[in-house]
């Protein structure tokens, strides 16, 4: 498998520190809200590497954490006159909705920012010890002119950035460089705080996620995953703090995903075009915006429309549509007919296995799951001709339908789930499907089309098959 690094900016092979396992860590939400697309597409990104890496025999142990703290958080918790962990339990437990819906698995570890205290104040004192770090009236900042290789991973040159690499764009008079940035912050008014050995405050940002990955995954890890937008600075002073403190390499790969537009401009609070994920299944169904956002290859930046949307669920359906005819007819297969012969067999066979090891070598090149939802469309295309011509056996129509269900899972969408869940036909839409089948058995037409409108206008349709009416959502 390669990967593309962005500390190289090249496509390496991948080749994990212990055979076998991956360790790996991607940035988690900070809890204040909703999440909305823009977080979503990291969150399945690295949800989709981790199942395929699974999927190929490695054993992953992943671990994304929650910013329980920060300005955000605080100025929220302020403005509804609640306790930050009591804004933290309730968003993390929305999260929790809206990923589990998405097919997010559950990281191997989940932790939060103010439950890795202990571990956060032992990494400053370490860099304290090191010299890599000074206290100031405010608190204590990491002094980037200390790290000789401060900037390699955004390739950013230390002398260009004396205006910034703040916390979060904030800056404090008192530090030795403009480029320095709090890991402690001094007490303020209003705020929740810890004890420490520089005074009672609370943590950097930055520092949050490197005492959470020295703790859960150790000083060394295989993959580090998240936005685009995380590779300065924070992912940039998660370098210079871990390999300072550690005298190690943090990570041995970087991936980043991509940005999400909304009808061709960046997605922002400002340009009021900024949707939670919550917002968007009010249109559309959660495995809906999971394919869409695997549709394109997670370093593109991929465009949000209602039209992509309703493009991406059509795909959807189409693939669903062909595992949910499959299983009609392996249910029905004394009233199918039929008819297999060993040319059609041979080629839906073949199918199944270029589609295999297409996808496979697909997710091999930098995890291109557009290409590997091609592969999956390929053998859509060559099974559905097969259940039109009846001319292969149900071993082969289970073959591959299997094969669409195994290849869609490792992208995180269970199609027969979605199927079943979608499979609840009311009881006044299949009374209306038989009394159309009464009304075409005494050839009353006219009234079969009525009924067939009816059910139209209910949101379900009828496929007439040789062994009965097949009724789906629309």
């Amino acid at each position: 498998m390669k990967i593309f690094n962005t500390m190289t900016r090249m496509k390496e092979e991948f080749v994990p520190m212990e055979e076998g396992k991956v360790k790996m860590y991607a940035c988690g939400p900070t809890v204040y809200n909703y999440f909305h697309l823009g977080n979503a597409r990291p969150f399945v990104t690295f949800d989709t590497l981790r199942r395929y890496l699974e999927y190929r025999g490695y054993e992953v142990t992943f671990c994304q954490n929650f910013t329980d703290i920060d300005d955000k958080m605080i100025n929220r918790a302020n403005q509804e006159g609640i306790t930050i962990k009591e804004l933290a339990d309730r968003y993390i437990a929305e999260y929790y909705k809206d990923a589990d819906a998405l097919g997010i698995k559950r990281p191997t570890f989940q932790p939060r920012a103010t439950e890795t205290m202990d571990e956060i104040i032992a990494l400053i004192s370490d860099l304290v010890e090191k010299g890599y770090a000074y206290q100031i009236e405010d608190g204590v900042y990491y002094d980037v002119t200390k790290f000789k290789d401060y900037g390699k991973l955004s390739h950013y040159n230390l002398e260009d950035l004396q205006a910034g690499g703040g916390e979060r764009g904030a800056s404090y008079e008192g530090k030795k460089n403009p480029a320095d940035f709090a890991i402690w912050k001094a007490k303020k008014e209003g705020e929740p705080f810890w004890s420490s050995p520089w005074g009672d405050g609370r943590p950097g940002w930055h520092i949050e996620c490197s005492a959470m990955n020295r703790k859960y995954l150790g000083k060394t890890i295989d993959i580090h995953g998240g936005g685009q937008d995380l590779i300065f600075p924070h992912h940039e002073n998660e370098i210079a703090q871990s390999e300072a403190a550690n005298g190690c390499t943090f990570s041995r790969y970087w991936m980043h995903n991509a940005f999400v537009n909304v009808d061709n401009e960046k997605m922002s609070k400002s340009l009021g075009n900024f949707f939670t994920v919550r917002d968007i299944v009010e249109k559309f169904p959660y495995e809906v915006i999971r394919f869409f956002i695997l549709s394109g290859h997670y370093r593109m930046p991929i465009n949000f429309s209602d039209e992509l949307l309703k493009s991406a669920q059509n795909g959807l359906d189409r693939i669903s549509t062909a595992v949910e005819t499959s299983d009609f007819l392996l249910n029905h297969q004394e009233e199918a007919g039929l008819v297999p012969n060993a040319d059609a067999s041979a080629e839906l066979s073949g199918a199944v296995s270029e589609a295999k090891a297409s996808f496979i070598a697909n997710m091999d090149d930098d995890m291109n799951t557009a290409d590997a939802i091609t592969s999956v469309y390929s053998l859509v295309r060559v099974l559905n001709t097969h259940l039109t011509a009846k001319d292969v056996s149900a071993a082969d129509i289970k073959v591959a339908a299997d094969m669409i269900c195994e290849l869609m899972n490792v992208l995180g969408l269970d199609i027969r789930a979605i199927l079943n869940k979608d499979s609840g036909i009311p009881s006044e839409v299949m009374d209306l499907v038989n009394q159309r089948v009464e009304a075409k058995k005494n050839k009353d037409f006219a009234r079969a089309d009525a009924l067939r409108d009816q059910v139209s206008e209910m949101g379900y349709q009828i496929k007439d098959t040789p062994q009965g009416p097949q009724v789906t959502k629309k």
